[in-house]
């Protein structure tokens, strides 16, 4: 959707100066009318900006821990007794991310021309995710938009320790593999066709093993790697492009949940992320079917999602919610049975904060004992390698050796 940058005149009779989305010119006018603002110039963002914007996106992306200190300053301010505005325009002044504070800017001003926070946030999705416009719009009602942030922001450093959980246990197995697959490179394109070479030139015959690596060799560092690499990369693509439809996406997910060791630590993630997102948007006052619809689009799982989705509409339709989430398979039995427990007693909230906390050590648990088992077995296994690489390199030396004496 087209970007105006527009200049204009509030109800307050002061001057201010925004950007918002529009279909036309026209549209962006009449939207601003609505808000009570008179628009004296309405310009469309040239496709020049737009591209330098979007190339600077990938290389100047908002950190979540800047994110998540943006949203406890706020928080902060607001209780604090300091106006929305003031607010926004003091964490505007100190951001150093220059889009960022562009983003901040524009809400700020669309906030003094009179629209809602909530209405101003959602335009900036790459910042604000469903889940914080969500419980802003909740805090913006119910007048408690302060102790809202301050909630947004636990969520979001909650959030943000168990994924650099995940990512610390990667970090050494990846770190070992790249260091391996490069000695493994090296040796195969640098010192096996040079001793190979070597051992033709003296009339003696390469072992076996030798031969089938310098062939390797050969297709590494011939125009053939980049054939393969291209079809590789179009499989990927394909691939890709396959899991982004609905049927794809089902397809990878069910897959992902069947497999032996991680499908389980996958579906304790997606039912852990599932109820801590719910009973946060619960615990903040929204009402139990926009949750549910809040919660579908963020699980990143679609039997997941779909699970969430039924139901949502058998809340509307005045009936339970743990029927569905026991038939979707994702959620075991006995997690469902405590949902509905909880659903009964009134006390969902405090149940779906004890299920997560729970699947959340017990995730933590698995993927440590994980991490125990692979960093062992990806060191055999590169040892092996390098070791079969070293015999194929010394094997003709000693050959050649023998012969001498």
């Amino acid at each position: 959707m087209p970007r105006y940058e527009y200049t204009a005149i509030a109800g307050n009779g002061k001057k201010v100066k925004g950007a918002i989305n529009a279909e036309t010119p026209f549209a962006a006018r009449k939207q601003l009318r609505v808000r009570n603002i008179h628009p004296s110039s309405v310009t469309e963002i040239t496709s020049v900006a737009e591209g330098k914007r979007m190339l600077a996106s990938p290389f100047h992306r908002t950190s979540k821990s800047q994110l998540v200190d943006f949203t406890k300053q706020l928080a902060t301010l607001l209780n604090s007794g300091i106006k929305l505005t003031e607010a926004l325009s003091v964490l505007t002044l100190q951001t150093s991310d220059p889009r960022f504070k562009t983003a901040l800017t524009e809400i700020r001003d669309r906030v003094v021309t009179g629209e809602s926070f909530t209405d101003a946030l959602k335009d900036y999705e790459d910042y604000f995710d469903v889940i914080f416009v969500a419980m802003v719009r909740v805090g913006e009602v119910t007048g408690t938009l302060g102790d809202g942030l301050k909630t947004i922001a636990s969520f979001m450093e909650k959030r943000q320790r168990v994924e650099s959980k995940v990512l610390t246990a990667m970090v050494y197995p990846i770190v070992l593999v790249v260091f391996c697959l490069g000695a493994v490179l090296i040796l195969t394109t640098k010192v096996i066709p040079t001793i190979g070479e070597q051992i033709k030139r003296a009339g003696q015959e390469l072992p076996w093993i030798t031969q089938q690596l310098m062939n390797f060799s050969y297709i590494v560092t011939s125009w053939r790697v980049f054939i393969l690499l291209g079809a590789i990369a179009g499989v990927v693509f394909l691939f890709k492009r396959f899991f982004r439809t609905e049927r794809g996406a089902y397809l990878r997910d069910r897959f992902l949940l069947s497999l032996p060791v991680f499908g389980p630590l996958i579906k304790q993630r997606v039912v852990a992320r599932f109820a801590s997102t719910l009973s946060t948007l619960i615990g903040s006052g929204l009402a139990m079917a926009e949750s549910l619809r809040v919660v579908a689009e963020t699980t990143g799982n679609s039997l997941m999602r779909r699970a969430i989705q039924q139901a949502r509409e058998r809340i509307l339709a005045g009936a339970d919610i743990a029927t569905p989430l026991r038939e979707s398979g994702v959620i075991d039995p006995a997690i469902a049975h405590m949902v509905a427990v909880g659903e009964k007693s009134g006390e969902l909230e405090a149940m779906l904060k004890s299920i997560s906390e729970n699947l959340e050590a017990s995730t933590d648990i698995v993927i440590e004992r994980l991490s125990a088992a692979v960093e062992p077995l990806i060191i055999i296994v590169m040892a092996s390698v390098v070791g079969v690489i070293a015999y194929a390199t010394i094997l003709p030396i000693l050959r050649i050796s023998a012969m001498k004496f």
